[in-house]
């Protein structure tokens, strides 16, 4: 009696399953087929001349618009971007560069290589590399740089309003993971992790194993501004202070070959060395998940401002003629079982923008040691330090580039030979602040946007006239908070105007250098690690 009932229960089940993939299957040929015909239909009768390739990438951005904004579409040079990104390996002029607005600017020329040596400066604008115009051409500008070790690139580039051109020849370029690790104080070991490439955990443990021998006997691995990167250089780092077998993250999706754990699966270097990890909102994804990690098992306290809140596990999946496409393929879990992610893209506001977590609707869950930690909005710090934090009329200015065009700026009127005579005082904010106000540096608030909504559905309701006037007194008084905002985040925006121009002068090794002497988080991380019990005391020992 029991095999006449299961056989048909499995029969049952298979025949359901069938009819489902059937029935995606035949909806996705479908759509394909409708989009086909159009596509030709477009091409061949539209009363102006297209571009295939225009419509193509339209129609793709236009399919990926709803979706959250890490699955992405890749042509065959961002597939090779990717490549290196992951890598840390390239052949070029050795710059950071920006494309905005059909204009290319130097960001970053790294210490040594082509373009330094050539004299590139931090916002010098490229206007021709070769004989193509950057302001003319289709396409990303930046890929020109490129080339073959030993190769000549000719630049015409503007510094201050007077053009100069250049030949640079090109090298291989090395993106270390970890640029700069230095013993401090006699006894406390500090690395900077930028990024999680392919080089990452090795450098980690290559300076890690360093620091110990020199007499280091805490340490300080800096997270902060690490986008973050591969996941199993995540795993491979917090191996480094987790035992063997320790679980890390498990990723979830609708898709079960998707749904995985990952756990640690080495000898580490030391599971008993203090640790301090230091992160802030531009902590993102991998760094989440070696900060949350350790957060977890109570192996470090984390200090800084809240983390990015990245939950999101991507996988590039190879399409034709070498293009490829980044599909976010699940969450991501740490060890306690939080999903850090801040926005929720599959549920968003009216006017499209993926809606925040609430910290009302965050979820409770307990450490190792039975400290509460909580989901829903990125790594919270054991131990905050506001100035870490960004603000909206901070993140205002990084996202207008006024303060790298002032760090520019100061640059030509000011010269130091060592980084001694460089200091910053209250005189100097105040010029900041007039540079705003003459380059016009406006930004909006979330206030505004609600207060312009609600005058325009008052002019639907035909009440415009009685709200007007409230409305023109509520925006003079938020004119008046924003001008107010520059003053109360003054010590915020003045850590990143000083970072951008120590960097200037004495590039990324004489920042990390000026950081250990001036920073508000690293100063912090020596203090906790200094006072064994408060280090016990925060993770609950």
């Amino acid at each position: 009696m029991k095999k006449k009932i299961i056989i048909p229960i499995l029969a049952i089940t298979i025949a359901i399953g069938t009819l489902s993939f059937k029935s995606d299957f035949f909806e996705i040929a479908k759509q394909i087929e409708i989009f086909t015909d159009l596509f030709k239909e477009l091409n061949m009768n539209y009363v102006d001349e297209t571009n295939p390739a225009d419509l193509m990438n339209s129609a793709i951005e236009g399919m990926l618009e709803d979706l959250d904004p890490y699955t992405k579409y890749w042509t065959e040079q961002e597939v090779e971007d990717a490549r290196i990104n992951r890598s840390g390996d390239y052949s070029g002029i050795g710059a950071t560069v920006r494309n905005q607005d059909s204009k290319m600017t130097i960001m970053e020329p790294r210490k040594g290589y082509p373009a330094d040596k050539a004299g590139l400066k931090a916002g010098d604008e490229i206007l021709k590399i070769g004989d193509i115009n950057v302001k003319e051409f289709e396409g990303d500008a930046g890929d020109l740089l490129k080339g073959a070790p030993n190769s000549e690139v000719e630049i015409t580039y503007s510094r201050q309003g007077k053009s100069s051109t250049t030949t640079i020849t090109r090298s291989s370029v090395e993106i270390d993971a970890v640029p700069f690790s230095k013993l401090i104080n006699g006894d406390t070991g500090y690395i900077v992790l930028t990024k999680f490439n392919k080089k990452a955990s090795a450098q980690v443990k290559e300076a890690l194993v360093n620091l110990k021998s020199d007499g280091a006997s805490k340490i300080i691995l800096d997270l902060r501004g690490n986008g973050g990167g591969l996941l199993s250089e995540a795993i491979n780092i917090c191996n480094l202070f987790l035992p063997k077998g320790k679980l890390i993250t498990t990723t979830k999706s609708v898709v079960k070959k998707y749904n995985k754990t990952y756990v640690t699966k080495q000898e580490p270097v030391d599971t008993e060395i203090p640790l301090v990890v230091l992160v802030n909102g531009r902590s993102a994804s991998a760094s989440e998940i070696v900060s949350g990690g350790l957060q977890d098992y109570d192996r470090a306290v984390v200090v800084g401002a809240r983390t990015f809140g990245k939950g999101l596990v991507q996988r590039p999946k190879p399409l034709t003629y070498g293009t490829s496409v980044k599909i976010t393929i699940s969450r991501y879990y740490t060890p306690s079982g939080r999903c850090i992610q801040a926005l929720d893209y599959w549920n968003r506001d009216d006017d499209g923008n993926a809606v925040r977590t609430n910290a009302d609707d965050y979820n409770e869950f307990k450490t190792v040691n039975g400290r509460k930690v909580f989901d829903g909005g990125g790594v919270l710090p054991d131990i905050q330090i506001s100035s870490a934090k960004l603000s909206p009329v901070t993140t205002a200015l990084l996202k207008d580039n006024a303060i790298f065009e002032y760090a520019t700026d100061y640059y030509y009127r000011h010269q130091y030979s060592n980084m001694t005579e460089f200091s910053w005082t209250n005189a100097d904010y105040n010029d900041f602040k007039r540079f705003l106000k003459q380059t016009g540096f406006e930004y909006e608030t979330e206030t505004e946007v609600a207060f312009e909504k609600a005058l325009q559905q008052a002019g639907k309701d035909d009440i415009e006239k009685e709200v007007l006037s409230a409305y023109n007194t509520l925006d003079a008084a938020i004119a008046k908070a924003k001008e107010k905002a520059i003053d109360e985040r003054q010590e915020e925006i003045e850590n990143l105007l000083v970072d951008e121009i120590v960097k200037r002068y004495f590039y990324r090794d004489g920042l990390y250098e000026y950081q250990l002497l001036h920073n508000k988080e690293i100063q912090e991380a020596v203090t906790v690690l200094g006072d064994k019990g408060k280090y016990k005391k925060i993770l609950n020992y």
